[in-house]
């Protein structure tokens, strides 16, 4: 059997566990594809997660089949969430508050899939990096 052939690749970043089926007819509408079965495919695959936003690349087929590749959050959702949600969450606004070694670690280790290396170290300082873009200040 011939592989299927691609016609459509969108990246999504959805609210976990309950994607709002406007902003998927928005991006994959004049796809043709089943939002509905869309919808549910990926609430399935991120209840888990409910309450992260998680992004998912959504592969459209010429026969109006699709393929989900779910990723790890935001680095910017992770820190924000390891805060508290302290500060603004409007562009332009920086978020204030300290990152521990810990908290650090850990969302390093949670973004590991996603980054490009295998080093947990190289892995937090990238993650320290967007930490202090964000005006968060990464505590020894």
């Amino acid at each position: 059997m011939a592989p299927k052939k691609l016609t459509h690749q969108v990246t999504l970043e959805l609210s976990a566990g309950n994607a709002p089926v406007v902003d998927l007819g928005k991006m994959l509408g004049q796809t043709g594809i089943n939002l509905v079965e869309v919808k549910k495919a990926y609430d399935a695959a991120t209840a888990a997660q409910r309450g992260d936003i998680v992004p998912v690349v959504v592969s459209v087929f010429e026969d109006r089949s699709f393929a989900l590749r779910l990723k790890t959050p935001p680095t910017s959702f992770l820190i924000k969430k390891a805060l508290g949600d302290k500060g603004s969450s409007r562009p332009g606004h920086e978020v204030a508050g300290k990152l521990t070694q810990e908290k650090l670690r850990a969302i390093a280790e949670r973004k590991l899939p996603d980054l490009n290396t295998a080093d947990i170290e190289a892995a937090m300082r990238t993650i320290a990096g967007t930490a202090r873009s964000m005006g968060v200040v990464v505590v020894p």
